[in-house]
């Protein structure tokens, strides 16, 4: 067991007065086996009604409108948590199923479809780029998700990207170069293309002082892939690791537009606008976590 607080301060600043449509903040992971959630503080201003609700996937969604007019908007999330992660080692993989090709049950395919569906087109061969890297039909479908984890890492340059939004995978195959949305999502659709169901997945990356790690610092993405029997795995293609401890999921998707921590509608004219995140990840009773 890993115990973790986590502050997530996001501010908007305007030029000009504007007010305010209504908020959706992914900012709160759910309780799991995985994760126990010990204490959840949201500090919004200006302030405003709030509404909790589970979305569809079971992630935790608080509605928020602010209220009034204001030249700045800020939302700052402080969380404690206790990881229970699940080493990738301790994991047995003896369903015949979870074999390429991997065979989903009819009642799972039935939940799965969604995930399985391609969301982009495949004009540029990320079928075909997908397809090379699978092995002989039998082998298991772990060595494959983490010969594929592996290569994306190995083979692409990693890319802090400011800017908003997610490379297309044709794109990210393309310029052999992305962030770790960018990356996630590459993953995620190649993996639909050859049959397996796949979500993009937003959280927090926990660093370790001096470790070299891709995505700290700042909110991370990776992909989560279902196998029979043994459910939801995370997968990071950023940094090459797959059901790490030091990842911390708070949402999951179909697509990466709707795992957007923070989105929202302004109502009036704004001029120059500034964005400003700020993402601390640290283990309690360790080392601050790097920068």
């Amino acid at each position: 067991m890993s115990r973790f607080s986590i502050r997530h301060e996001t501010r908007y600043d305007y030029e000009h007065p504007v007010r305010f449509g209504a908020h959706r903040l992914l900012v709160r992971p759910r309780d799991s086996h995985a994760i126990r959630l010990i204490d959840a503080d949201l500090t919004l201003s200006p302030p405003g009604e709030t509404r909790w609700s589970l979305d569809a996937l079971g992630n935790c969604v608080c509605q928020f409108t602010p209220q009034g007019e204001a030249r700045t908007l800020s939302i700052v999330s402080d969380l404690v948590l206790a990881r229970y992660p699940a080493p990738l080692d301790l994991i047995p993989v003896s369903d015949p199923r979870s074999a390429t090709p991997v065979d989903y049950a009819f009642e799972d395919r039935v939940l799965l479809a969604p995930f399985m569906a391609p969301a982009t087109p495949d004009a540029q061969g990320v079928t075909i780029w997908a397809r090379s890297h699978l092995g002989p039909v039998g082998e298991p479908a772990m060595d494959f998700l983490l010969r594929l984890n592996h290569v994306i890492h190995d083979n692409f340059e990693y890319l802090a990207r400011e800017a908003e939004g997610v490379q297309t995978p044709a794109q990210t195959l393309r310029l052999s170069s992305g962030s770790c949305r960018d990356y996630a999502w590459l993953m995620v659709e190649a993996l639909r293309h050859v049959g397996y169901a796949a979500r993009f997945v937003t959280g927090y990356l926990y660093s370790p002082a001096q470790a070299k790690v891709r995505g700290a610092g700042a909110t991370h993405a990776w992909a989560q892939v279902f196998l029979p029997d043994l459910g939801w795995l995370e997968f990071d293609p950023t940094n090459g690791v797959a059901e790490s401890p030091d990842l911390i999921p708070i949402a999951v998707a179909r697509i990466p537009e709707e795992a957007a921590p923070i989105s929202g509608v302004l109502l009036g004219r704004p001029g120059a606008s500034k964005l400003t995140v700020a993402v601390d990840v640290r283990r309690d009773d360790a080392e601050p976590a790097a920068a």
